[in-house]
């Protein structure tokens, strides 16, 4: 079998069509690196891959012709057996009733041949919302100055925020990631390249409101903070060191002097939160004593094991193990009352959370998730029109048979770790979801090939944990879509992404309302996208071109752009082209959320984010131009509320 074949064999496609029309063959050293880095995928006996069983009508699994019937099967969830039957035909009618939930399939023939796969059950849909259509407030909290923060946005300025969107008639703030990054790397702080995705990023936490802590336990943070506030930019080199020192002061003034009821929470939520955020402060700590990747720790911890992590825990790291974990609390307690605050305010979303595409591979995920994280390879793009040579993200992905092994439970417990503080998220590249694009590590993005994933199964993941949490789930479905997949998607709930910018013809008009779907959100931008004073001003042309960048568009296409903008306003009958027309226009749209940044209605000219860039444009670390006290003040609020009307949660007046 040659090596292109037996890549099919495994589900990876080492040979496709490229946006550009070019017939992509991966080569021969980084197929081979791309197969020994995956794990092998099961061949199953008797059923084809992992077992879905969906709420609605009965569902029936097909039986390989192998299986000699009769075939008796259990369903189990660790070492319950929660059904059990026998198949005569070669199908398995499943019982009604079965929770929802992950579970391992056990079958044994007739002839005594056993065999094993995953089963998921799953809601019909995710949770789409008992709302008709509202908006959202689009914020990079990082960036959020305010009169009290230590030079970043935290979570009591989210909870301002929240008090802001529902001022205005929004129903929710809309936040980049909050994954936790690796506290001592200051230039490496995009939301987008986690350490994990199962916990939260410790600069967001308001020092000063946590209990134990005491302006005199760290005298001098004031001053330093104010001077941190000035600025355009998050000055990560010491926002990071300041903010540690203040968690180290308020720790040992928790062990000093806590209640006895923070103690019990502290406590509740250590057991609530194992053995994960045992292993991820075990991490933490094992990362600052080595000081070097994870596969080059010594033997013993190369691996989670759950006997060595109690040792580090009970021994004379301990101390240190206890901070990590009190400092996850502490976040988590803070994300938590904005998150209330929004449900007392009356907001119809609350929180609506990113959430990235996979994880730095010598971070925490990766270390804890060996089997269904492959950090040799890549999350990327093939050569596109953007982006002719392809694109590398850097990050390590879930893989097919991993995933299967672990029966699906690592990436549901990567949902739920946003989820729970959320009353929406979003999937970046969800078309991840049936096949990734991988880049071996050492190769060029040119030469990565398609690894197919199990789309059904994780399908069905998503609607578990989005019915269970009630939190709906947006799907970023941008690029090159395959067929169907969108129709898919809607199918289980799951709703798209909506991206005014690319929603245009041939001819480059922009759609009207009605090409607008229902279970959408619907946005003029994103945080990769120039703003819209940057896009009529041309700034973003002018700036890529000064980087050396290809801007992708030239200044003719821009003013046809423009005009076109003009035409489908007019259309509408909006005759004017500011911001607030076109929020107006996006309001009229079915999608039932629509997306403001805030960096829109501050007139904000540079974007957030340039793709391409790493040192070459502040990425990540602008800071808005208006204090979060002053923010209401300095938009046209009526012009908002005019424009959001139709769908604002504000009573009509």
């Amino acid at each position: 079998m040659d090596l292109i074949a037996q890549a099919k064999t495994r589900g990876i496609q080492a040979e496709f069509i490229d946006a550009l029309g070019t017939l992509r063959v991966t080569g021969p050293a980084a197929l081979k690196s791309i197969l020994a880095a995956l794990p092998e995928k099961r061949a199953y006996r008797f059923v084809a891959g992992p077992v879905v069983v969906r709420a609605g009508p009965p569902v029936r699994t097909a039986l390989f012709e192998a299986a000699v019937l009769p075939l008796r099967w259990s369903i189990a969830r660790g070492a319950e057996v929660v059904a059990e039957g026998e198949a005569c035909e070669r199908v398995i009618a499943w019982p009604a009733g079965l929770a929802p939930g992950y579970y391992r399939l056990k079958l044994r023939d007739a002839a005594g041949i056993e065999d094993e796969a995953p089963l998921l059950v799953a809601p019909e849909r995710a949770f789409t919302g008992d709302f008709d259509r509202g908006w959202l407030l689009a914020v990079q909290l990082y960036g959020i100055r305010s009169a009290r923060n230590w030079g970043i946005g935290d979570f009591t300025d989210l909870a301002g925020l929240v008090a802001l969107a529902a001022e205005l008639g929004a129903d929710g703030v809309g936040l980049n990631p909050l994954h936790a990054l690796f506290d001592d790397r200051p230039t490496d702080c995009s939301p987008y390249s986690p350490n994990s995705r199962l916990f939260l990023n410790p600069l967001y936490i308001d020092v000063e409101a946590i209990p134990e802590y005491s302006a005199d336990l760290l005298p001098e943070a004031r001053s330093i903070a104010a001077r941190l506030r000035d600025g355009d930019r998050v000055n990560y080199a010491e926002v990071g060191p300041l903010k540690w020192r203040g968690l180290r002061a308020a720790f040992d003034g928790f062990l000093a002097r806590a209640s006895d009821t923070r103690r019990q929470d502290f406590a509740a939520f250590r057991a609530v939160r194992a053995p994960l955020l045992q292993r991820f402060a075990c991490f933490e700590v094992l990362r600052h004593r080595f000081a070097r990747p994870w596969w080059e720790w010594p033997s013993e911890w190369l691996r989670p094991d759950e006997a060595t992590c109690a040792e580090l825990r009970e021994g004379p790291d301990g101390r240190e193990v206890a901070f990590v974990e009190f400092v996850q609390w502490t976040a988590e307690t803070q994300l938590h009352a904005a998150k209330a605050l929004a449900g007392r305010l009356g907001l119809k979303v609350g929180l609506y959370l990113d959430v990235a595409v996979g994880v730095q591979s010598n971070g925490f995920d990766a270390w804890n998730e060996q089997l269904a994280i492959s950090r040799q390879l890549a999350v990327g793009a093939p050569p596109d029109v953007l982006n002719t040579v392809g694109q590398d993200w850097g990050l390590a992905g879930f893989n097919a048979g991993g995933l299967e092994a672990r029966s699906f439970v690592p990436f549901a417990e990567m949902l739920a770790a946003s989820m729970r503080h959320a009353g929406a998220i979003r999937l970046d590249h969800v078309l991840g979801l049936k096949r990734l694009y991988l880049v071996p590590r050492g190769f060029k993005p040119d030469n990565g090939a398609y690894a197919q994933m199990p789309f059904e199964a994780l399908l069905a993941t998503v609607a578990r944990e989005s019915a269970a949490h009630g939190c709906i789930v947006i799907g970023e479905d941008l690029g090159t879509v395959p067929e169907g997949f969108r129709e898919t998607m809607q199918d289980w709930g799951i709703w798209s992404y909506l991206v005014m910018m690319f929603e245009r013809d041939d001819q480059g008009r922009f759609r009207n309302v009605d090409h607008y779907i229902p279970n959408a959100l619907v946005t003029l931008n994103t945080h990769d996208l120039c703003t819209y004073a940057g896009w009529r001003s041309f700034s973003d042309l002018k700036v890529k071109l000064s980087l050396g960048l290809d801007p992708g568009e030239s200044e003719q296409a821009r003013w046809h752009a423009l005009g076109m903008l003009d035409d489908i306003l007019r259309h509408n009958a909006i005759e004017r082209n500011d911001l607030y027309s076109v929020l107006a226009f996006l309001a009229r749209t079915p999608s039932r959320l629509l997306a403001v940044s805030l960096e829109d209605l501050l007139g904000v000219v540079d974007q957030p984010n340039i793709p391409g860039t790493i040192d070459e444009h502040p990425n990540w670390r602008q800071r808005l131009p208006v204090a979060l006290e002053h923010i209401a003040a300095t938009i046209d609020l009526a012009a908002l509320k005019a424009a959001t009307r139709e769908r604002s949660s504000l009573p009509a007046r």
